[in-house]
């Protein structure tokens, strides 16, 4: 790699990401006769490790020329990634209140998605819904934590369905993402997908998850790779632009990273892993990749770009493995929905499940969850 990861020596327990801290949990009220459905941890404990925003806005990633001769001279070193990467999830220990923090602060970094090809306005609606109240309250109540009015990170849905997922989240500060330029595979023709893009912001999307064309990518055409994401950031005006890669179609990492670089250059706002479609997805060592190509641009511009892993992230452990990634790699002004985000939408049951065992020990069923 281009640059070496700044580590401190690990401790047993992980310390939650840093933000102002939240009000205290009001007092519980008399206990019932009755033995109650949930109980409440030890005052203040999760409520007080629960970042609630971002600590201040950061000036947008701009397009900038394509400088190529510190991109291409890079090459990444692939066993040492994945070294790295098989670590992250032995070398620190998350439990107790600390994991039910960090998962609370979990939920807030995603985009739930809906990219099904039988959705339906009644089907995004619902997915809407739980966008507005991912858990329930019961469950944040017990936690100390219902006054945070807890959202996930935004909702992703295709072209056609902006408009209903506008409507539905109007006034709960919820954005709406839409993925465009021919997802998943980004092969329909290039004047189609600047519409797209552009009809998608005329609904009301705030946020467009665009597609390159990898073929640019594996043919080493870094040029024609930078004049489409130029291209696609100025479709999107004042939308952010999300660019995926497929990143377990690219080849190798060095592509992984050449790719962030020149992505980043040409005013990307994100850069995503994957549509998560593909057969390999979102993995730590295309995260650890990325996040570095992230570090480098900021080092040599000043500028702060987002990522987004997206796909094949199911379960409550492996959110804690990226954010634990994230925090190392990048530190914990990156653990904001500003600068990160979860491409998920089954990860919500699962943070759930856990949340509601730490409430009253017990693992409930998955559909005492619902999406929809």
């Amino acid at each position: 790699m281009a640059t070496k990861a700044k580590r401190k020596e690990d401790t047993v327990k992980a310390a939650p990401p840093k933000a102002a801290p939240a009000k205290a949990a009001p007092k519980a009220a008399a206990k019932p006769a009755a033995k109650p459905v949930v109980k409440a941890p030890p005052k203040g404990e999760v409520t007080a490790r629960v970042p609630a925003t971002a600590p201040h806005a950061l000036p947008r990633n701009p397009i900038m020329p394509l400088d190529l001769d510190n991109v291409l001279s890079v090459r990444v070193n692939m066993s040492a990634v994945e070294r790295r990467a098989a670590t992250i999830g032995t070398r620190r220990t998350v439990k107790k209140q600390w994991q039910a923090a960090w998962l609370l602060k979990a939920i807030q970094l995603i985009d739930l998605t809906t990219l099904a090809g039988d959705d339906t306005p009644g089907n995004v609606a619902r997915l809407c819904a739980k966008a507005r109240n991912p858990v329930r309250e019961e469950i944040l109540e017990a936690l100390g934590v219902a006054h945070l009015g807890i959202t996930t990170g935004a909702v992703c849905v295709y072209h056609a369905y902006v408009k209903d997922a506008v409507a539905a989240l109007e006034g709960s500060g919820v954005p709406v993402a839409a993925v465009s330029t021919g997802f998943p595979s980004g092969l329909t023709p290039f004047e189609q997908r600047l519409e797209e893009i552009k009809a998608s912001v005329a609904d009301g999307a705030k946020e467009i998850d665009i597609v390159i064309t990898r073929a640019h990518v594996l043919r080493g055409d870094w040029q024609a790779l930078y004049d489409e994401m130029k291209a696609f950031r100025l479709a999107c005006g004042e939308a952010r632009m999300k660019t995926i890669f497929a990143t377990g179609e690219l080849a190798n990492l060095t592509n992984v990273y050449r790719a962030s670089r020149i992505a980043m250059m040409a005013g990307a706002d994100f850069i995503k892993t994957s549509t998560g479609k593909e057969a390999v997805n979102a993995t730590l060592a295309f995260g650890i990749v990325m996040a570095r190509a992230i570090r480098d641009h900021h080092e040599a511009t000043g500028y702060h770009v987002g990522l987004k892993p997206a796909g094949g992230i199911r379960t409550a452990k492996q959110a804690l493995e990226w954010l634990s990634m994230i925090k190392e790699e990048l530190g914990d002004r990156y653990l904001q929905p500003d600068l990160f985000r979860f491409g998920a939408s089954g990860l919500l049951t699962d943070i759930e499940r856990q949340l509601e065992h730490y409430v009253t020990g017990r693992y409930a069923a998955a559909y005492r969850q619902p999406m929809a």
